[in-house]
C-alpha cells in the first residue's frame, strides 16, 4: 500500500495507507499506485480520490518518493 498524507497549511486532512490515489494534475487527471515512480506535480481544482474517499481541492502540489505521497492543498 501507498503511504499518503494530505494537508492544508492549517491541518492534516488524511494520513494513512491507500491502494489508489487519483489527482487532478495540471496536465490531466492521474493515478498513484503503490511503489509509483518518484514525481512532483502541481494540482488544479477538482476531486482528490483516496480509495473511496473524495476531497474537493482548489489547487496544490503532490510529491511522491519511496512509496510515500505528500499532498499539500487548498480546500
Amino acid at each position: 500500500m501507498l503511504e499518503i498524507i494530505v494537508a492544508t497549511p492549517q491541518r492534516i486532512i488524511f494520513e494513512g495507507r491507500a491502494n489508489s490515489v487519483i489527482l487532478p494534475g495540471e496536465k490531466g487527471v492521474f493515478e498513484l499506485l503503490p511503489f509509483h515512480k518518484s514525481l512532483l506535480s502541481r494540482l488544479i481544482s477538482g476531486e482528490l480520490v483516496i480509495d473511496e474517499r473524495t476531497f474537493t481541492i482548489r489547487r496544490g502540489v503532490v510529491g511522491v518518493y519511496r512509496n510515500r505521497a505528500t499532498v499539500i492543498i487548498e480546500e
